[in-house]
């Protein structure tokens, strides 16, 4: 995958019709092309893309979506597949979808995880797509948003949002899933330098992994050390009170019992309590108004008169003959 948004296989595209059919009926290759369709620049793709978009809404939202976080290191891509294994063996189906808008520069961290997720990516019950390369980190989370609705309708019902490193795509896929969980490793000292407090107080669980061999003693540590954090954290808005545990993704140790003490025992204290309908309300309307400035900011600099004036007007602020106000507003009064 060349991970180019503007580009799209040769062949030509199916109809709308078509796409919408085969989305349904859980074909990987369709949704796969869809998704390319998503992270296109050209307004013909994106016309289409939102028709199909549009279509698949009423098929969406039966998944359970998991946010999934780590410092650099720490073994992401082996705990998503040990997990997604355990997932996929119980009769679920599983997308792992991956924000990584720095790929342009690193040239395919996320694809080389996608390669350590040998068995999850040849496995017909999962879906594994990497994010565009090349876009800003708005663009690539609206896609991801975008991506998830497509992979509800073709039928997965866990979805899986990565997040490469720890910065601000945190809080992007945080408004777009369920539970969101932060891994870190056995080590409590250094690694949480690299830790802002804000993303710690997102995270409905934390995981330490590579808890085997000799480094099982220091994530139990580690455990009791995040453990005591969490608590002078502020209270979580669906009364919900976030949870440590270790393991090991190597050897499968405590990836079940995390997934079933901790991420279904939330799943069902907020699903009774109505926050996880709450959450995914004020979600929609986080994104409605995200994607209403986009354009907006879109529209505003790609108008003919903006990107005429707006060199010499900069020019003349620099040259302190109009103040920066007055220049904005002569801007905005040529697209009235």
């Amino acid at each position: 995958m060349s991970g180019r948004s503007d580009q799209l296989p040769k062949r030509k595209l199916p109809s709308n019709e078509a796409f919408i059919e085969g989305l349904l009926s859980g074909d990987r290759t369709l949704l796969s092309r869809a998704i390319t369709l998503v992270e296109s620049t050209r307004s013909d793709h994106q016309e289409k893309a939102q028709s199909i978009i549009e279509a698949c809404l009423p098929h969406s939202g039966n998944s359970f979506r998991v946010g999934i976080t780590g410092v650099p290191g720490v073994g992401k891509s082996t705990f998503i597949e040990a997990l997604g294994k355990s997932l996929i063996d119980k009769g679920h189906r599983l997308a792992v979808l991956a924000i990584d808008p720095s790929s342009s520069r690193s040239r395919g961290s996320i694809l080389g995880d996608k390669t350590r997720m040998e068995k999850l990516s040849t496995d017909e019950r999962a879906f594994i797509r990497p994010s565009a390369a090349g876009n800003s980190l708005g663009g690539v989370a609206r896609k991801t948003r975008e991506s998830i609705i497509l992979c509800e309708a073709a039928g997965f019902d866990m979805i899986f949002v990565e997040t490469v490193g720890v910065g601000q795509s945190e809080t992007a896929v945080h408004s777009m899933v369920d539970f969101f969980l932060l891994l870190m490793p056995a080590g409590a000292g250094d690694e949480l330098q690299g830790i802002k407090r804000g993303i710690m107080e997102m995270a409905e669980g934390m995981v330490i992994n590579k808890a085997d061999g000799d480094n099982l003693s220091h994530a139990r540590r580690a455990r009791a050390d995040y453990q005591r954090i969490l608590h002078l954290f502020s209270a979580h808005p669906g009364g919900w009170t976030p949870q440590v545990r270790h393991c090991s993704a190597l050897t499968g140790d405590g990836i079940e019992e995390f997934w079933n003490e901790v991420v279904m025992e939330y799943q069902k204290s907020c699903s009774e309590n109505g926050y996880l309908r709450l959450r995914r309300d004020e979600q929609a309307g986080y994104w409605f108004r995200e994607h209403l400035e986009d354009r907006l900011h879109r529209t505003f600099y790609e108008h003919p008169a903006v990107k005429a004036e707006i060199g010499i007007m900069e020019k003349k602020v620099l040259d302190s003959e109009l103040s920066p106000f007055k220049a904005a507003e002569l801007l905005f009064a040529l697209v009235q």
